[in-house]
């Protein structure tokens, strides 16, 4: 392996060098953390330039960036993909649970929760916790995460002094054990419409 990336224009493979030279500099146990960045560096802003610029391009002329700024991340994927209606019952069934079983009180305040929601909401939560609101065609038992396929999980962490955490690589949902219906409501409603980034991993 050598400092420089190879890339496919039409059939035709191209290599571009990651560095001055890169195609006469080896990779090696020595320099493979500088090579790694470079790749990665590459593939995720220089190799896919041409396509993002071409790509907002088109965006912009549909809908212009003084709008677009108007949103976040989050509300731009709601407006985008618009809202999709939430089978609660399809996702009770293909969650699991760690350090709580279904019987644990704050299980079922969860789930009385979620159906407490509205669709705008219901579809909040899960993008807090999946890093979407859109669900793949097969509903809840085809949820992917970081490693693939990936179910819902609920994982009691914390004490009742903590927000619920996300991770949403794994699509779980750290849930400290409350004491009441109503200390649960107020922490996990803060935590899935206030946070940004600090409560998510």
């Amino acid at each position: 392996m050598y400092f420089s990336a190879s890339y496919d224009i039409l059939g035709e493979v191209k290599l571009h060098e990651l560095v001055d030279g890169g195609n006469e500099i080896k990779v090696t146990d020595e320099n493979k953390k500088e090579y790694i960045q470079l790749m990665i560096h590459w593939w995720l802003t220089k190799g896919v330039e041409d396509q993002m610029k071409n790509f907002l391009e088109g965006l912009y002329e549909i809908i212009p960036l003084s709008s677009l700024r108007k949103f976040d991340e989050r509300e731009l994927e709601l407006i985008l993909c618009g809202l999709q209606k939430i089978d609660v019952d399809d996702w009770e069934r293909h969650t699991v649970y760690r350090q709580y079983s279904p019987s644990n009180v704050q299980v079922i305040w969860f789930w009385k929760f979620v159906r407490s929601l509205d669709h705008e909401h219901q579809a909040r939560l899960l993008q807090f916790v999946t890093g979407t609101c859109r669900l793949p065609l097969g509903g809840f038992s085809e949820l992917q995460g970081g490693n693939g396929r990936q179910l819902f999980c609920l994982e009691c962490v914390g004490d009742e002094t903590w927000l619920p955490r996300s991770h949403t690589c794994f699509n779980r949902l750290d849930l400290p054990p409350y004491r009441s219906y109503e200390q649960f409501v107020e922490k996990l409603t803060l935590a899935f419409e206030e946070t940004e980034g600090f409560g998510q991993e």
